[in-house]
């Protein structure tokens, strides 16, 4: 009779904080279980490391309804030493009623796989794989929700773009959904040119490109956060002959213009990325607010249409609203 191959510690860990994991409640919110019972976990396998206590009363705190220590804070710093930097859980855990009754189960799967009979420094290589694992959920969160966007017909197109990477930049994205706008922005507004598709962690001396856009004799250079080397090259552009256009925030508009003034003598167009393309939306619907949403939906379809084309991380494409 054939012998089933006898689990390591470690894979009994692993096998139980899995099976843990799947038992969780789904929430429609997270497509998977809540954020706050994902970000008490990292916080608990953290504090494991230094006091292995598997007793919940150990890691509650006062008042018994919330997990001691599982801040926003303390979600940000373990999730970055695993090399993970979006925002995930700005309260914690502190938030998630259901908590505590998640963590007593995880706590009891950990249990489960005796990790007290092994040697410290082995079994935090252990909680460490468990943090692994949940990092992981993090990730694919991160990797399929998508940017909400918020069509409220009694706001400015302009502020509807502003509240767009508002809410991008919540999410550390600002960067990179505020060049893919610019450039559907320019796709929709010359059809009949190839607009360049780049991702965005390409830098342009890569490709040898002149920014990140390059149209007729004008390069297009888009930041949300406008250092000298932007400046620089905008420098280039101009001793190469080109025109040089700057894209910016509008937070940033009034210093990017200052600095452009004083460093490039005025030679260089500096506009908010809010204005930049808000007006060729308004201009494709032709002013007409019956025709507002088709050509904002236009826009918003071509940027989903560039980012999955060559971005990887799927959580820049936008939902598109229903009244949209």
């Amino acid at each position: 009779m054939e012998r089933k191959p006898v689990m390591t510690v470690e894979e009994e860990a692993l096998k139980a904080f899995k099976d843990w994991f799947t038992s969780l409640k789904s929430h429609s919110s997270s497509g998977g279980p809540a954020k706050g019972t994902i970000a008490a976990g990292l916080v608990v396998l953290d504090r494991l490391k230094s006091d292995f206590v598997l007793d919940l009363e150990a890691h509650r705190a006062p008042g018994g309804s919330q997990i001691r220590g599982a801040s926003g804070q303390a979600v940000k710093k373990i999730l970055e030493a695993f090399g993970e930097t979006r925002p995930f859980a700005k309260e914690g855990g502190r938030t998630n009623r259901g908590g505590p009754g998640d963590i007593r189960k995880m706590l009891e799967a950990v249990a489960s796989a005796r990790l007290e009979s092994v040697e410290a420094g082995k079994r935090n290589e252990i909680l460490t794989a468990l943090q692994r694992y949940l990092v992981a959920k993090v990730i694919e969160f991160h990797n399929r929700e998508r940017l909400k966007l918020v069509y409220d017909p009694s706001k400015s197109t302009w502020q509807l773009i502003q509240d767009l990477l508002s809410a991008a930049r919540e999410t550390g994205k600002e960067g990179p959904v505020a060049q893919h706008l610019i450039g559907a922005k320019l796709q929709l507004r010359f059809p009949d040119v190839p607009v360049s598709n780049e991702g965005y962690s390409t830098a342009d001396d890569q490709l040898g490109r002149p920014g990140d856009f390059h149209l007729g004799d004008t390069a297009f250079h888009v930041t949300v956060a406008p250092m000298p080397a932007v400046y620089e090259k905008c420098k280039s552009n101009l001793h190469e002959g080109l025109r040089a256009y700057l894209l910016v925030p509008d937070r940033s508009l009034t210093g990017a213009r200052q600095n452009a003034a004083l460093l490039l003598e005025g030679k260089v167009a500096v506009e908010s990325i809010e204005s930049f393309v808000s007006q060729n939306i308004e201009e494709i619907s032709a002013f007409s607010k019956k025709r507002l949403p088709d050509g904002l939906r236009r826009l918003v379809d071509e940027y989903n249409r560039r980012v999955d084309e060559i971005e990887v991380d799927k959580s820049m494409l936008i939902e598109i609203p229903r009244n949209l």
